[in-house]
């Protein structure tokens, strides 16, 4: 059955592998004690990475709020306001800033009144969502060359 070779019971294999075993780790209280040993270092391990992980977070969140900017509206004014809702039928080269709107209240935290000109609704919104809004008044004399021919750069 086992062609030529010696048959050993399983009985045998498990108590020879128990005397192999019980030979290397003998003393098993210093085995224990290199077990806690490692252990603690896993801990240690375990909590300097959370500490770096603390660490990093507040360096991101530092340095991702110094491009945060302070904007100062005055009641009156006119801004644009960034339109974040997906719309269906927007093309690539459309605008995403709608408006103008009035500028009615501005908040300490950051949120700002305004007023739609023609609805008359008055709504709160992020400041950052807002920018002001410069309408360029062509001159009385001024003429615009709407030929393409005429406006090639030469």
């Amino acid at each position: 059955m086992v062609y030529g070779k010696r048959c050993h019971l399983p009985v045998e294999l498990e108590h020879k592998a128990f005397w192999v075993v019980n030979k290397v780790n003998y003393d098993w209280d210093k085995a224990g004690q290199a077990r806690k040993l490692e252990i603690q270092e896993l801990k240690e391990i375990r909590r300097e990475a959370y500490d770096n992980a603390v660490l990093y977070k507040e360096r991101m969140k530092k340095s991702h709020d110094a491009l945060i900017t302070n904007k100062q509206f005055s009641f009156g004014q006119k801004v644009l306001l960034y339109q974040t809702r997906f719309k269906f039928a927007q093309g690539k080269l459309s605008t995403k800033w709608t408006g103008p709107f009035e500028v009615q209240t501005q908040f300490p935290n950051g949120a700002v009144e305004i007023k739609n000109p023609k609805s008359g609704g008055v709504f709160k919104v992020n400041g950052q969502r807002l920018k002001a809004y410069y309408r360029h008044k062509p001159d009385a004399g001024e003429e615009l060359d709407l030929n393409p021919a005429t406006n090639i750069l030469g």
